[in-house]
């Protein structure tokens, strides 16, 4: 039986990684985008902050989770094709990733012009983007085997 608190059972597993550092982006926009939602209409300068500042950080835990999801693919999944169930799950998490760098570009680009006017479109992003990660994630559960 391996040890739960063995460092090398832990960050040397073969796709450890990408399953722990998943739900950082996933909780980070969802959170964002409930803030987002919640200062709507108002004009929730601090509701408004703080679905920037969880985009900002989503977005930037986007990159090591799509460098883990594919040293996951390379190392556990010995490279193997990009077909079926595995390609649909890549194609998801490209366009989730899209979608939540967009929403955080979309709300620094009206920050630096006028901070409580924020384009209207970038609701349906962030609708699109929870969907598509809600997408990714079911589907990244039947490849992990937990939804078999």
């Amino acid at each position: 039986m391996v040890n739960p608190f063995d460092w090398r059972a832990v960050m040397l597993a073969k796709h450890a990684q990408h399953v722990v550092l998943i739900h950082f982006p996933i909780a980070l926009f969802v959170t964002g985008a409930m803030f987002d939602v919640l200062a709507r209409g108002k004009r929730a300068a601090l509701m408004a902050e703080a679905a920037y500042l969880n985009f900002s950080v989503a977005a930037a835990a986007v990159v090591p989770t799509i460098a883990t999801g594919v040293m996951a693919w390379r190392f556990a999944l010995d490279g193997v094709a990009l077909r079926g169930l595995l390609f649909w799950h890549l194609a998801a998490a490209l366009t989730a990733a899209t979608l939540v760098v967009a929403s955080w570009w979309i709300h620094w680009r009206s920050r630096r012009r006028e901070p409580l006017l924020r384009p209207r479109y970038r609701l349906a992003v962030e609708l699109l983007g929870v969907l598509f990660i809600g997408l990714t994630a079911h589907l990244g559960g039947f490849l992990s085997g937990i939804n078999a």
